[in-house]
């Protein structure tokens, strides 16, 4: 008898790496490839043995496990994050026909100086997602952090939810850079959106919108076990930050290269990615697409062109944060017919009264759609909507729902004529219709001012915002419940709140309630630019805010100023001048200011400006492209102070067009118009000696 060998055991730490490499590779042909290697038997066998080791040798736990999918801690609220690169915008193309492919080719290749007779640039073609725009960091091959794009510069940390998402690699495959920022879109499909909804409508819950506002909603779940339960998907379609190939990192030659690169380190990539040649190829596209996208099992809004050459991209740049070698091309607007069932009034923060109808519910676009704004009494008389009717709703441009018309052959009879109501709805103070340049306007607004709670929500929330004192942590839901608890009636009222009244509000846990506070505190510390602008004074934009500050330099010279004075402030017309006096002249606002400086703001206040002869008064210039010495900033900064007016577009109202380098589209708009057009030398010559 021959003794068998004993086969020798695997090690703990060695056969939980197996179970990674098989569970990520079953995975993967899953969820990506939608091709299966295993029954789902087997699977749950092995990932259930990897949770018995795991909870055996709790050392061999890591954050890329397949087990760490299934959820984690409640969290409190999302961190910030910084993005190193930052999420820029891609332009939209209005232009919905042919010529809006045309177009794009024709300005790459103009900014490129290719001629004619040149070779055709080539473009990748690319869908363009109704999701959530999301940005995925590895580092040494493991998924260690995923953010939202927030405002573009800093998102928030969503990675717990991330990892619940199937289709995203927690370990990636195959040799990759050690720093990998990876930029594509959480969606949900459409097909397990109504499966979302099947299970809701079983429990008697409510049931969800639309797939792109569901998958928002998961991704910023605070307990990532819900994210886990609802069915999200990714595509992608970019980077971020990546390790140069001078330290390892690749080198990438083409974006249609990176994309297949994408692929085999373990990211979905769509299928209808296609590289395209000229216009003509980018125009085949878009009517292609366009045939098939109803039959799509996601939403889309549009396509994306971009130039394929990563060195043509670099060549063409960017130009007001947008690349130059990408663009949005959108689809016509999709119609429908619905009925309105009223015509409700919905109050804003300066006041204005808008009809919105309330429609039967009605899919158009890729999203339910039951409200449609009917902008004015004009707008409603005009187009002749009235309760009862069948109307066309189309979303403007696939992102505004809007009535188009009605079908009056259908209309009920004795449906009665819309008329604005003369009472706020929401304060019950008077409505009155508002003048312009000494003409009815179009608008009706509530006189409530900041007693009206509708317009004290607003006004809290724009009085926070990023651009005004900036309270990181108010925000929409937060200042709902202050205002209809009746904890804060006016803005001061926001820097007496203490820890229990917060802390004891729904869903606001007391670190939450402390961060907050902290904010507020950190608010006072403001400039006097952002304290005017944060007042929400009609008319009065943060352009308005800085000529005030400037002009005057403290705030009791703006609240003393005569209409006349207002008026002699640079872009400071008679229409933003009496807004600016009836504001101050109001003393239940200027009791708002007082107090909001008794509660503690600080800014730096200085003299008023010297009155100095301002040459360029009443002249309007325009900027573009790059000049050798002056910085954009620099070169309005001048110009304003000479009394000049510096626009961002130009039309038959601009002076004079100061072009330098790059100066693209704009200076071919002056040139059609007949502009003049200076170069730093001659914008130089106009200014007065600094």
């Amino acid at each position: 008898m021959i003794d068998q060998p004993t086969p020798t055991p695997i090690e703990p730490a060695q056969r939980a790496a197996q179970l990674h490499t098989l569970l990520h590779r079953y995975a993967h042909r899953y969820y990506v490839l939608d091709d299966p290697e295993v029954p789902d038997a087997e699977y749950d066998r092995l990932f259930r043995e990897l949770q018995a080791l795991e909870a055996a040798h709790p050392q061999l736990l890591t954050a890329d496990s397949p087990t760490q999918r299934v959820g984690g801690a409640v969290l409190d609220e999302f961190d910030k994050v910084r993005h190193r690169i930052p999420m820029l915008s891609i332009r939209t193309e209005t232009d919905i026909e042919a010529s809006g492919a045309e177009a794009f080719d024709a300005r790459v290749r103009r900014e490129l100086g290719l001629a004619d007779g040149d070779p055709a640039v080539e473009y990748v073609a690319e869908l363009k997602f109704d999701g959530l725009a999301m940005s995925l960091r590895y580092e040494n091959g493991s998924l260690v952090q995923a953010a939202t794009r927030g405002d573009g510069e800093t998102g928030e940390d969503v990675t717990q939810n991330i990892r619940t998402v199937h289709q995203i690699p927690l370990r990636l495959t195959g040799t990759v850079p050690p720093v990998l920022e990876v930029r594509g879109e959480v969606y949900m499909r459409r097909d397990h959106f109504e499966q979302l909804n099947d299970k809701q409508r079983e429990k008697g819950e409510k049931t969800y919108i639309n797939p792109r506002n569901t998958a928002a909603g998961a991704v910023r779940q605070l307990d990532p076990n819900i994210t886990a339960q609802r069915p999200l998907s990714f595509y992608a379609y970019g980077l971020g930050e990546v390790t140069p190939a001078s330290e390892g990192g690749p080198d990438f030659q083409t974006h249609w290269n990176m994309l297949q690169t994408l692929k085999s380190w373990g990211f979905p990539v769509s299928a209808q990615t296609n590289t395209a040649q000229a216009a003509t190829d980018l125009i085949a596209y878009h009517q292609r697409i366009g045939a098939l996208r109803d039959t799509l099992p996601f939403d889309i809004d549009g396509v994306v062109y971009k130039v394929n050459s990563l060195a043509l991209q670099r060549q063409l740049g960017f130009i007001s944060r947008e690349p130059r070698w990408a663009v949005a091309h959108k689809y016509p607007a999709q119609e429908q017919l619905t009925t309105v069932l009223a015509i409700d009034i919905q109050v804003g923060r300066t006041g204005k009264l808008t009809p919105v109808a309330k429609l039967a519910p009605v899919f158009v676009g890729g999203v339910t759609v039951t409200n449609a704004t009917l902008h004015n009494e004009d707008e409603i008389r005009r187009k002749d909507v009235r309760v009862g009717d069948t109307v066309i709703v189309r979303r403007a441009g696939d992102v505004i729902p809007e009535v188009v018309g009605v079908l009056a052959d259908k209309r009920v009879v004795g449906a009665a004529e819309f008329t604005m109501p003369r009472a706020c709805p929401v304060c019950g103070s008077a409505a009155t219709r508002e003048e312009v340049n000494g003409e009815e306007g179009a608008d009706y607004r509530c006189t409530g001012g900041l007693f009206c709670p509708a317009q004290r929500k607003q006004a809290i929330l724009h009085f926070a915002s990023r651009r005004a004192v900036d309270v990181e942590g108010l925000g929409d839901k937060l200042v709902e419940q202050l205002v209809d608890a009746g904890i804060i009636k006016t803005l001061p009222d926001l820097y007496r709140l203490g820890l229990t009244s917060l802390a004891g509000l729904d869903r606001m846990a007391e670190k939450s309630a402390q961060n907050v506070l902290d904010a507020l505190q950190k608010s006072k510390q403001t400039t006097l630019q952002r304290f005017l602008f944060g007042l929400g004074i009609r008319h009065a934009g943060e352009g308005t805010a800085k000529a005030l500050t400037r002009h005057f330099g403290n705030l009791d010279a703006i609240m003393a100023a005569s209409l006349e004075d207002l008026m002699g402030v640079t872009d400071v017309g008679p229409v933003v001048a009496t807004s600016v006096r009836a504001f101050f002249d109001e003393p239940h606002n200027r009791e708002v200011v007082e107090q909001l400086r008794a509660c503690g703001f600080t800014w730096e206040e200085g003299e008023p400006v010297p009155q100095t002869a301002k040459p360029l008064t009443g002249k309007t210039f325009v900027i573009t492209g790059t000049l050798p010495t002056l910085s954009r900033d620099e070169a309005k900064d001048r110009l304003e102070a000479a009394g000049a007016k510096v626009s961002g577009s130009v039309s038959k109202k601009t002076t004079y067009l100061v072009a330098g380098a790059e100066a693209g589209s704009k200076l071919d708009k002056a040139t059609e118009l007949g502009v003049p057009v200076l170069d730093e030398a001659g914008l130089l010559a106009l200014l007065p000696s600094p």
